[in-house]
């Protein structure tokens, strides 16, 4: 998940809550707070908090919009009234910024109009004059502040304040003359409407379990300390903590639950920072720094026995950083090695392309549990991200690595993730990461929710950049464990060594970030794997958590803040009735099928003999255990080709031959064996296969042809003719349910993709036919979660409610490749369907994907189909709105006068003047030219590589020169007398279409082959002579270099 502004949302409330940090007279590094217990609805009834009452009064004052007289001024407005109250609720709701203090007590803020501040201040009431005084601040855009304060006085009586002209605003806060304030609007007008209607506001109060009370530890001077998100238990129980900026490393001092001492925060002397990795073991601190000294691993030590560390060395360069840079530290189950997990935008350790060229004791430093043969793998071209993120980022993503104590070995475990913040071991020594999404990619079929995954050796999870990312569903790759949902991954930890009940001891705890809900992953032993539910464990809205750990006392910590905002500490501690004695629990159901899957990892490297990893490897290929099956082929994968080559070639077991097929078209190799692949399975019988068999055995056709190339003739057509009636799938066995249509989906999807690939006739009416039909929206279900968070939260309610067919858009980006065999029905429908789908709603990139497709699909047709597809209306043309006009003054222009002008080369011109006089000379209304314009002359895109200055001014001189024989005029005479003239958009045996107008495709004739009765080609131009006639010498020279330059702004010929 990228991170924009939403943190923005988060910042103020946590300025204003909680208890102030102290430092020690005698020591300024120093910090203490006391413990203090806060609102959490799960402790038992005594500590309870008393909940704001969320309902709307009805009747009463209608609150004003109010400003002051500059909507860019920061302002100060303030209220007066006297006397207690039972309660008082307050209401308030800022375009953009607030912070509320009543007495001179913060108690709210916010950044975001959507998402009002409710909270009771009551406690702040005295029985004399009350002062209620709110900054309010612009950020851009319209300027409003809108509150409402509903008190109910100990009599029962109740009043209400609303903000009206009445209040009074000063630009400073000890201001000598307050003023009335400008009334902007009322409640319920545009844009903000009835903002006080629903929605949670930021109440403060912890959602929980039954029995779990959250305990704030620290609030974080930001200033001196920074922001945390990251914090690891040294071998003394304490704390460490690291700022994600420049202030360096805090230890805390925790006291155990229940005692009276407080929290001791010290600030470390060690010049290291910007951690998002902490890890205390071998005698020695060591951090995953992204940032500040240089990413990579570095290691801290305390030399001198002071308790302070004085050395500092960099073990290993990470090559990569920021938000999608390295991770998290954490130890090896057998106590020998270190994890790191890093982000898609840092590199491996090391690149197998170099290997070769280092010297053998080096090489052997660097391996790997994948095969070193990672690729994009796509059956059709990916389009990258339409806002331009993560373009040219490629596999293997990212990625799991396991080091030594001083960072000199590495061998990656685990790879094709997005963005894994974090990861543990369970206690049966088995490896769980949790994966970010790709917000922007909402509504699309390749948006892949916020999981948690199963990292065993040698895994591919199928993160790909744009729309390159693999479904759960490829057979070279591994599924997730659980789907969670949007949301932006951080720390990650089990719950082993809290008191709590046996049930959370064994949880699995996963922080998000976006929408402030840590999560209880519950695993159960399934196969060679698990499955997995998710609960919410601690939620509260705004709750920006970071990083957790569990500490020695037996409660469990977790920490709020990043990017610079401010941040606390907490902990859960469990006041229920349960047992909390140590309950670990380990796998003693399917112990043998995980020591088969960890016997078969044991291969996952080259062996000196192949022969005991063949044998264990090749019959477990057909293993009905998806895992099993992996950790085989990855075995196998890793041996000589001609040690197991053979026996998948004789095989007849469809897991064997699918599995098997798929790792020697990874290994690779020649047209031979491609042919011998695809005869292999051709063999297979898709009538009796299950429906996991025919996704796989889709996956291995797609492999063959990306892995060794297309196919041979005969062999296309075989797999065409075998694979053809099937598409597409309209039942499944199972039934109708919800699963079997997403197992249709899944099979049509693969269908589709591969007869695409293998251009077979007639898939373009097939799945225009998909296109046609009603559409299918079915939105995910994310409950309440959306509530947490209003503006990344409002985008999702919006996708949920308008969902795009996720299918029907998964056959529009497959069908954009194919560029033949298509008819003019089917283009007309594709096209059309284009006008619906923009009515969906998506993520930010959702339009622009749209877009891109669009542009493809038409950049594959032909310049005969372009025009055809245009004059039916099935596209329109991307023209300027309205055409400008030349300056001039003009005068009768020449080759000879232009290259005159020009001198001996083009420099020193303007792109987008030249732009302009493309529209303005009209060219724009015939012509496409980076993707702009019409269809009914040539496209002039890549003119530059056909011709020069001198070609070019001569083509538009004289027209009538050359005039390409696709491009020519006909003249159609008809028995009635009748003559028109113009390209010919299509023709059949019955009908003649031609259009009759060259700058609007949309003008067109069709004439019956009965009524003609003669039919020529002009030898004429249908580009008019004096195009350039109006242009004065600057306009030209900027026209000519514009089309010679092939789109590109940079070209050398602008530069000035």
């Amino acid at each position: 998940m990228n991170f924009t502004h939403r943190f923005s949302s988060w910042v103020a409330w946590l300025a204003v809550a909680g208890g102030a940090a102290q430092l020690l007279a005698d020591d300024p590094t120093v910090y203490t707070q006391n413990v203090e217990r806060v609102p959490s609805t799960g402790a038992h009834a005594a500590s309870a908090p008393a909940e704001v009452n969320t309902a709307e009064p009805t009747g009463g004052p209608v609150p004003q919009w109010i400003w002051g007289a500059d909507n860019n001024q920061v302002y100060f407005v303030k209220k007066t009234f006297s006397g207690g109250a039972k309660s008082a609720v307050l209401s308030i709701s800022c375009d953009n910024i607030f912070s509320a203090t009543v007495n001179g007590q913060k108690v709210a803020a916010g950044t975001e109009w959507q998402q009002p501040a409710k909270v009771d201040i009551a406690k702040h009431l005295i029985e004399g004059e009350n002062t209620l005084l709110i900054e309010a601040r612009n950020d851009g855009g319209a300027a409003a502040l809108l509150a409402r304060l509903v008190v109910t006085r100990p009599n029962g009586r109740v009043e209400q304040f609303v903000t009206d002209a009445s209040w009074t605003l000063a630009e400073k806060p000890d201001a000598s003359e307050w003023v009335a304030p400008r009334i902007v609007g009322k409640l319920g007008d545009g844009p903000w409407g009835d903002v006080f209607s629903g929605g949670a506001g930021s109440t403060g109060i912890f959602n929980t379990l039954p029995g779990f009370q959250v305990e704030r530890l620290f609030t974080v001077p930001k200033d001196e300390l920074g922001s945390w998100v990251c914090i690891a238990f040294d071998n003394k129980g304490r704390l460490i903590a690291s700022d994600q900026g420049d202030k360096g490393l805090c230890r805390i001092t925790l006291p155990a639950a229940g005692s009276p001492d407080p929290v001791k925060v010290e600030k470390l002397t060690v010049d290291i920072s910007a951690a998002q990795g902490l890890l205390y073991a071998f005698d020695a601190l060591y951090v995953s720094v992204n940032g500040g000294k240089g990413s990579g691993l570095y290691r801290c030590k305390d030399t001198n026995g002071d308790d302070q560390y004085d050395e500092v060395v960099k073990l290993a360069d990470f090559r990569g950083g920021g938000e999608h840079g390295p991770h998290s530290l954490l130890l090896s189950p057998d106590g020998k090695s270190i994890y790191v997990i890093a982000g898609n935008h840092t590199r491996p350790p090391f690149e197998p392309a170099d290997l070769p060229n280092k010297p053998e004791d080096e090489r052997a430093r660097y391996t790997s549990r994948l095969p070193m043969n990672w690729n994009e793998d796509h059956v059709l071209p990916r389009q990258w991200d339409a806002n331009g993120h993560a373009v040219g980022i490629l596999a293997p993503g990212g990625w799991i690595a396991k080091t030594d104590p001083d960072g000199k070995t590495w061998d990656i475990i685990s790879a094709g993730y997005r963005n894994p913040y974090d990861m543990a071991f369970n206690a049966d020594g088995e490896l769980f990461a949790y994966d970010a999404d790709m917000e922007w990619d909402f509504g699309a079929p390749w948006y892949r929710p916020t999981r948690v995954s199963h990292a065993v050796s040698g895994s591919e999870f199928g993160w790909r950049s744009g729309t390159g990312k693999w479904p759960s569903h490829y057979v070279d790759s591994l599924p997730e464990l659980v789907n969670i949902g949007p949301g932006c991954p951080v720390g990650v930890t089990f719950g082993y060594g809290t008191k709590f009940p046996g049930k959370y001891q064994n949880a699995l705890y996963i922080c998000d970030w976006t929408f402030g809900t840590m999560y209880a992953i519950h695993n159960t032993p399934r196969g060679a794997s698990y499955t997995a539910t998710k609960e919410e464990f601690v939620s509260r809205t705004p709750l920006p958590l970071t990083d957790c750990a569990v500490a020695p006392d037996g409660t469990l910590c977790f920490t709020v803040g990043g990017r610079g905002t401010q941040s606390e500490l907490f902990r859960v501690v469990y006041t229920g009735t349960e047992a909390t004695e140590p309950a670990i629990a380990k796998n003693t159901t399917t112990v043998a099928l995980h020591d088969l899957r960890k016997q078969l990892e044991a291969f996952h490297a080259k062996q000196a003999d192949p022969k005991a990893a063949v044998e264990l490897a090749f019959p477990n290929l057909n293993h009905p255990d998806r895992f099993i099956r992996y950790a085989a082929r990855i075995a196998l994968e890793h041996q000589p080709t001609d040690s197991w080559r053979d026996m998948v070639l004789g095989s007849t077991a469809p897991y064997q031959v699918i599995n098997g097929i798929t790792g020697l078209a990874r290994v690779g190799g020649d047209a031979a064996l491609r042919h011998r692949l695809v005869e292999t399975l051709l063999k297979l019988n898709w009538a009796t296969l299950t429906h996991t068999q025919r996704l796989e055995l889709l996956r291995a056709y797609q492999l063959i042809g990306i892995r060794l190339g297309e196919f041979d003739e005969a062999d296309r057509l075989l797999v065409i003719q075998k694979l053809d009636e099937r598409f597409p799938a309209t039942q499944l066995p199972g039934g109708d349910d919800a699963k079997a249509q997403l197992d249709l989906d899944d099979l049509n999807r693969e269908l589709a993709n591969l007869l695409v690939f293998l251009k077979a006739p007639g898939i373009s009416t097939k799945i225009a036919a998909l296109l046609a039909a009603p559409p299918r929206q079915i939105a995910p279900n994310y409950g309440d979660l959306l509530g947490r968070n209003a503006g990344y939260g409002g985008t999702l309610l919006a996708v949920q409610k308008n969902h795009p067919d996720v299918m029907q858009m998964h056959y529009a980006f497959a069908l954009r490749n194919l560029k033949t065999g298509w008819t003019i029905d089917d283009r007309k429908v594709y096209f059309d369907w284009f006008n619906t789908a923009r009515n969906w709603s998506g993520g930010a990139s959702y339009q622009g994907f749209l877009r891109n497709i669009d542009k493809e699909a038409w950049e594959n047709a032909s310049e005969q189909e372009k025009l055809a597809i245009e004059a039916f209306g099935a596209r329109k043309p991307v023209v300027p709105a309205e055409l400008p006009k030349p300056v001039g003054p003009g005068q009768d222009w020449t080759v000879e006068s232009i290259l005159a002008a020009a001198g001996p080369e083009l420099k020193g011109r303007d792109f987008e003047h030249g732009r302009q006089m493309f529209a303005a000379t009209r060219c724009v209304l015939c012509h496409r030219y980076d993707a702009e314009g019409g269809a009914t002359g040539p496209d002039l895109t890549q003119l530059a590589g056909r011709f020069g200055l001198k070609d070019m001014a001569e083509a538009v001189i004289d027209p009538n020169k050359v005039v390409p024989d696709l491009f020519r005029a006909s003249v159609i005479t008809t028995k009635s007398g009748q003559v028109y003239t113009g390209r010919i958009a299509s023709e059949t045996a019955e009908s003649v279409t031609i259009i009759t107008n060259p700058e609007d495709a949309t003008k067109f004739q069709t004439i019956p082959v009965s009524e003609i009765e003669e039919r020529t080609v002009s030898m004429t131009s249908q580009m008019p002579k004096d195009l350039l006639k109006p242009l004065n010498q600057d306009e030209v020279l900027d026209l000519m270099a514009y089309l010679l330059s092939r789109g590109n702004k940079n070209a050398p010929m602008f530069k000035k």
